[in-house]
């Protein structure tokens, strides 16, 4: 009787928003359980997750209904806490040979109390985690972190670098969404060390008052779209580069004509803040997404392909980084003569 085991794939908050070191995971082997690991590190956090559950089994005779089965927190989570750990490697900026630091940081586990109800069993989540100070490259050292976790006296590992740096930043300090402009203008931007795919965004910050109602805080926000780092213009500067990618004029106009309908009676809207965001992610969790694209099932009986040895998953880096810029003048203008729309500067900012 052959035998199939069904995975299932946690909602990644990068593929909400993204391997060198590829494992195929034989998907129709004899039955064990398959350890199935997430983790994206992002330097910027005081706390790192990773999430350490297991897959399901099933036969041609006695399917499982995935579905059912992650709605229960015994089914995923293995029992008590695992020894598990991300251990610090360094290497000179010239070469390509890792050696421990002696740093190494043991995960401990914790349980979150807040997850929405969805495809998995909530609001309780049991998650693994670190408070330790992770770091970039630089120009003397490049890290990595490679995490083991020991299963039944099996090591499950996994390797990644860490994707930021001083470097990763926005350069573009003003946007022009003139909605009468023909033309594409560009968002400009640094890189970020490790950093393979970046996901670009503007969110447009706005207020609005009816009368008699409290004031809220709206916004509308849009894609510029996912990009490979071989995707994209640049210019070199030194050892970095400058990445630029065109949007439309028109985006901001679009967005806020669905959002705001027939809502043109006796309203005011004050303009706010635009924002540019960008996240960056490892070649990891870009080859993640791109092998196990999206489907319309959680349950998986097809093989694919994880950077952890021993199991299935990702681990992986990823970093957000967002600035205010300046709307320009035209905007500014576009907005307020959008009749019935009611916007106006705000002098109080």
């Amino acid at each position: 009787m052959k035998r199939s085991i069904t995975i299932f794939s946690l909602l990644l908050a990068f593929a909400s928003v993204f391997t060198s070191c590829s494992t195929k995971v034989d998907l129709y082997a004899d039955y064990k359980e398959i350890p199935v690991i997430y983790g994206l590190l992002d330097v910027t956090k005081d706390t790192n997750y990773v999430k350490i559950i297991r897959a399901f089994s099933g036969s041609d005779d006695a399917s499982v209904n995935a579905n059912t089965v992650a709605l229960i927190p015994d089914s995923n989570n293995y029992p008590g806490k695992l020894d598990a750990r991300i251990i610090e490697e360094k290497s000179t900026h010239a070469g390509n040979s890792y050696h421990p630091t002696g740093r190494v940081f043991d995960l401990d586990t914790m349980t979150i109390h807040s997850k929405e109800p969805g495809a998995f069993y909530s609001p309780d989540q049991k998650v693994y985690y670190t408070t330790a100070r992770f770091y970039t490259d630089n120009s003397n050292s490049k890290y990595r972190y490679r995490l083991e976790v020991i299963i039944k006296n099996d090591t499950v590992s996994a390797v990644s670098n860490m994707v930021g740096g001083e470097k990763f930043s926005i350069s573009t300090n003003s946007v022009d969404l003139d909605p009468t402009s023909i033309s594409a203008s560009k968002i400009m931007f640094f890189s970020a060390e490790n950093a393979y795919v970046y996901e670009l965004k503007m969110q447009f910050n706005y207020k609005e008052t009816h009368p008699g109602q409290e004031t809220k805080n709206k916004k509308v926000e849009w894609s510029l779209g996912t990009y490979n780092s071989n995707e994209m213009a640049f210019e070199e500067w030194g050892s970095y580069k400058e990445y630029e990618v065109l949007y439309k004029h028109e985006a901001l106009f679009n967005m806020l004509t669905s959002k705001i309908g027939a809502d043109t009676m006796n309203v005011e809207r004050l303009i706010g803040d635009l924002n540019i965001l960008i996240a960056a992610g490892g070649s990891e969790l870009h080859n993640y997404i791109e092998v196990n694209s999206p489907s319309s099932s959680i349950s998986q009986n097809l093989s694919d392909y994880s950077n952890i040895s021993g199991g299935y998953g990702v681990f992986s880096s990823r970093i957000n980084i967002s600035k205010k810029v300046n709307l320009s003048p035209n905007t500014i203008t576009a907005l307020i003569g959008k009749s019935g729309w009611g916007f106006k500067q705000d002098l109080g900012k």
